[in-house]
C-alpha cells in the first residue's frame, strides 16, 4: 500500500489518543507498509503529544519493527541453537547466494528482505525458514531453491 497522509491518519485515529497504544499503532503501520514511515512516526508523535524521539526509541528497540522499507516477501532464517546445529548456516549462505543479499538487506527489485532470528520456537523442525509467516521445516539447500521459486511465482501467501 502506498504511504499517504490520509491512510496514516486513518490508522492512527482508529485508536484512542493514549500513549499506551503507541506500540500497537506502530505494529499496524508495520503490517500495512512493511515498515514504519517517517511521516507515520511524526503524525503519531503529534497525535499522542509525545516526542518523536521516544517513538523512535521504541521502534528501534523492537526487532520486529523497521524504519526502512522491507521487501514484499520477508524471509526469516532461524539461527538458534537447534537450527544452527542442523545447518542454518548453510541455509543462510543459500539465501545469500540465491538472492544476492545478506541478512538485513532487501533485493533491489523490492521483492525479498532477508533476516536471521535467534529462535522461531520450532526446534523440532530445525532448520526452520519462515517466509511471510509460512513455516518451512527441515529445510535443505534443495528445498530452499524450491521455496524461493514458489514465492517468486506468488505461492507463499
Amino acid at each position: 500500500m502506498e504511504v499517504s497522509r490520509e491512510n496514516i491518519e486513518e490508522l492512527i485515529h482508529s485508536y484512542e489518543c493514549s500513549q499506551r497504544h503507541a506500540l500497537a499503532i506502530m505494529q499496524d503501520m508495520q503490517r500495512r507498509y512493511q515498515y514504519i514511515p517517517r511521516e507515520g512516526l511524526n503524525a503519531l508523535a503529534k497525535y499522542l503529544g509525545c516526542p518523536v524521539s521516544s517513538l523512535y526509541a521504541m521502534a528501534t528497540f523492537y526487532k520486529a519493527l523497521s524504519l526502512v522499507p522491507k521487501g514484499e516477501h520477508i524471509i526469516k532464517c532461524c539461527d538458534g541453537t537447534a537450527c544452527h546445529i542442523r545447518g542454518a548456516s548453510t541455509l543462510i549462505d543459500g539465501v545469500e547466494r540465491e538472492l544476492g543479499i545478506s541478512p538485513g538487506e532487501t533485493t533491489s527489485d523490492g521483492l525479498f528482505s532477508f533476516e536471521t532470528v535467534n529462535c522461531l520456537g520450532s526446534c523440532a523442525m530445525a532448520p526452520v525458514l519462515v517466509v511471510d509467516d509460512v513455516y518451512y521445516g527441515r529445510v535443505t539447500p534443495e528445498k530452499l531453491k524450491g521455496i524461493i521459486q514458489t514465492v517468486r511465482e506468488g505461492g507463499a501467501k
